[in-house]
C-alpha cells in the first residue's frame, strides 16, 4: 500500500508539473518546434529542469542498487544506437511534431476532457499493442 501511495503522490507531482507548464497544450508544443517561426523557448526550461532533477537520482539509485537498474530502465549493455531505436525515436518524434502530445501530458490532459486527448490516447494504446504484436511475430 505504501508504494502504491508513493506512485500516486509522485504521479500526481508529476502531472500538475505537467498542466502548470503548459504542457498539456498541444499548440505550447508546436510552438517550441516552430524554430524559424514565432518560436516559443518554454519548453527548453521545462526539459532542462527534467533532467537537473532526475539525472542525480538516476546516479544515486545507480551506484546504490546495480540489481534495481533493469527496473529504472536502465540498460548498461545498449551502448549503440541501433536501427529500432532511430526508428522508434523518429515516429516518436513525428507524432510529437504533427500532434503537440507525448505519453505524459497526453495522460494528463485527460482530466480536461478534450475529445483530442481521448483520440491521442486511444491511438497511442494501439501503437502499444500494434509494437507487441510485431515484437512476438518475430
Amino acid at each position: 500500500m505504501r508504494n502504491l501511495t508513493l506512485v500516486f503522490i509522485s504521479g500526481s507531482i508529476f502531472g500538475l508539473g505537467l498542466v502548470i507548464s503548459e504542457m498539456t497544450n498541444p499548440e505550447k508544443v508546436r510552438s517550441f518546434l516552430r524554430v524559424f517561426g514565432n518560436w516559443d523557448p518554454s519548453l527548453l526550461f521545462v526539459m532542462f529542469s527534467a533532467i537537473f532533477v532526475s539525472a542525480p537520482m538516476f546516479w544515486i539509485l545507480k551506484k546504490r542498487r546495480p540489481q534495481k537498474q533493469a527496473s529504472l530502465g536502465i540498460n548498461s549493455n545498449q551502448k549503440v544506437l541501433d536501427g529500432q531505436l532511430v526508428t522508434g525515436a523518429g515516429l516518436f518524434g513525428i507524432g510529437w511534431g504533427l500532434v503537440g502530445f507525448c505519453p505524459g501530458p497526453a495522460v494528463s490532459s485527460l482530466s480536461f476532457g478534450h475529445v483530442t486527448s481521448i483520440i491521442f490516447m486511444v491511438a497511442m494504446i494501439a501503437g502499444f499493442i500494434l509494437s507487441d504484436y510485431l515484437k512476438s511475430s518475430k
